[in-house]
């Protein structure tokens, strides 16, 4: 069996090599030539995958990819061929919740802001949307969610439209699909109308996709503002060729790596190899745990003195996002979007580091922190 993967998916031959011969490819410049003899086909989100892809490919029996996110997935097509499909949902829901309170907390030091009187609205309430809102409920930050799919589909879901998050909302965080069609598009959900209903120095984070905010729109808002707007971008419209006029006004700028911890990526592998598994019909023998290198920090001791303030220093010993800014801003010119994703540093998430204490806080266990 033929099994094509893409070169950045981390694990791809420890998890598939018993399965099938695997070969990697790089996913911006994949060919359908490439592809014509692959039984199993794995990419991420910069891989198109639809019938110009596979047009050669007359053997293809599953695809997947190990992104949430699936716009960049024809699965209409691949229906019309019995293709079977899957993403990865929820993969990296921990390390994007870990990369927008890294975010939060480094906004909050340097303009001085107490986070406990800020009201953060969640635009995209999934696998993602829903983790943050409970961490940012276990720290006491008030939250407002927007998600008209999810309250078209439950009657008991805390809906609050956008226009009401951009009118009372501190802080706005982006973790919606990108859907340029339907009931509830979300293409330039953020467009030079919607910016002028946020408070003037309401804090925008995107980590979802580029398009969902008009960064045209977003420039000007930014070049034109009486008042200084704190602004975090992980994903950007046009990548990997992305606006770089916005880098002057933007607090922190990454290059579309939110969910790349080594658990999120690596995550997603495993996913897809438990879906392939099940299409096959063989055993899942194979998990994550028997992978992941041993963390650089295993374990810490916290006194009774120990309180919420002092959680963002435990998670800075895991990740600073100022790290991941700087390396942008020093390296994009010089080394490209794409080099900059494929050699991300690597990153772990809470999980790999175990509390110890005689008490726990409740708050640690929300947060994903191992307890020792």
């Amino acid at each position: 069996m033929r099994i094509y993967a893409d070169e950045n998916m981390p694990l791809v031959s420890q998890f598939f090599s018993d399965i099938g011969t695997v070969s990697l490819f790089n996913g911006r410049t994949v060919s359908a030539q490439q592809l014509n003899d692959a039984d199993i086909i794995l990419v991420r989100s910069v891989t198109d995958v639809n019938e110009a892809l596979l047009q050669l490919n007359t053997k293809v029996r599953f695809v997947g990819t190990a992104t949430i996110g699936t716009d960049h997935i024809d699965q209409a097509y691949l229906a019309s061929r019995s293709i079977a499909f899957s993403s990865a949902p929820g993969c990296n829901a921990q390390s994007v919740t870990e990369y927008v309170l890294a975010s939060l907390w480094c906004l909050a030091q340097k303009y001085q802001w107490d986070l406990s009187h800020k009201t953060v609205g969640i635009v995209g309430v999934g696998n993602i949307g829903s983790r943050l809102a409970n961490t940012l409920q276990a720290l006491n930050i008030t939250t407002l969610l927007c998600d008209p799919l999810r309250a078209a589909q439950e009657s008991d879901f805390a809906h609050s439209d956008f226009q009401q998050l951009c009118q009372h909302c501190d802080i706005i965080s982006f973790h919606t699909p990108l859907c340029t069609s339907g009931n509830f598009p979300t293409k330039y959900l953020l467009n030079a109308q919607t910016l002028a209903m946020l408070k003037p120095d309401c804090a925008i984070i995107n980590a979802s996709r580029g398009a969902v905010i008009d960064n045209n729109a977003l420039l000007h808002d930014l070049q034109t503002a009486q008042q200084r707007r704190a602004v975090v971008l992980d994903v950007w419209e046009h990548e990997p060729n992305i606006m770089t006029a916005l880098l002057p006004y933007v607090d922190i700028a990454t290059v579309h790596i939110a969910g790349h911890s080594i658990e999120g990526k690596a995550r997603g592998t495993e996913m897809l190899y438990q879906r392939c598994c099940e299409l096959l019909n063989i055993p899942i023998t194979k998990q994550l745990t028997q992978f992941l290198p041993a963390p650089a920090f295993k374990d810490i001791h916290i006194s009774e003195n120990f309180g919420l303030p002092d959680v963002q220093n435990i998670a800075r010993l895991l990740y600073d996002v100022r790290r991941d800014d700087a390396i942008l801003r020093q390296y994009l010119h010089k080394q490209g979007f794409d080099w900059l994703r494929k050699n991300y540093p690597p990153r772990r998430e809470f999980s790999s580091l175990q509390i110890r204490a005689s008490v726990i806080p409740d708050y640690l266990r929300q947060l994903g922190f191992g307890i020792a």
